[in-house]
């Protein structure tokens, strides 16, 4: 990662501190609390190379802080009057989000709220890991993009099925990108979302 010391501390702080609190809330599998810095920090961190210049990233279904926190963390340095929202439905989670954000020192939202209830938040950057099918991310991305948006999901060996399905009910233009942490998955990148306007 092309980031200061400073920034690579930070990181290392915020994995550790996601394995200190682990075992109680389950923010990552344990099959890969080992590999914590390839398999959640910089799979995160790829994400913030492939985003366009923003103001406002929306990180949806937060979890353990993958992407959220980690994207935060290095926008401190490298865009610092950038706002980073995150939203999670899980108290406990949320609880974590805003212990890490105060402890690193970052300046995040954290929204403990449904996904779909949540007022749109017109983020230019939306993003969400490990969350639900593509067909679905769309539904959540098309709520809360600006209207130039791009959303940057990353996916696993279902790639390929999952893009197939959600083109059949939206319209998109997309990008796939190689994972650098995993040869088998991508990023997808999308934008100009659209449905499909049914046959007449």
């Amino acid at each position: 990662m092309n980031v200061s010391r400073e920034t690579s501390e930070r990181l290392a702080e915020f994995a550790a501190l996601a394995l200190k609190w682990n075992p109680a809330i389950n923010l990552i599998a344990k099959s890969t609390v080992a590999d914590i810095h390839n398999r959640h920090i910089a799979d995160s961190a790829q994400l913030y190379d492939l985003a366009d210049d923003f103001t406002h990233w929306v990180d949806l279904g937060s979890g353990g802080g993958f992407p959220g926190i980690v994207i935060a963390t290095i926008a401190r340095e490298k865009n610092p009057s950038a706002k980073i929202t995150m939203v999670e439905s899980d108290q406990r989670k949320c609880e974590f989000l805003r212990h890490a954000s105060r402890t690193l020192g970052l300046d995040t939202q954290v929204l403990n709220a449904r996904i779909e209830a949540a007022e749109p938040l017109d983020g230019d950057v939306v993003s969400a890991r490990a969350l639900t099918a593509l067909d679905q991310l769309c539904v959540f991305f098309q709520r809360h993009k600006t209207k130039d948006g791009v959303g940057l999901f990353p996916k696993g060996v279902s790639a390929a099925q999952e893009l197939a399905a959600a083109l059949e009910t939206w319209n998109m233009d997309y990008r796939s990108h190689q994972s650098i942490t995993d040869p088998s998955a991508v990023i997808l990148e999308v934008r100009d979302l659209s449905r499909v306007r049914p046959a007449s």
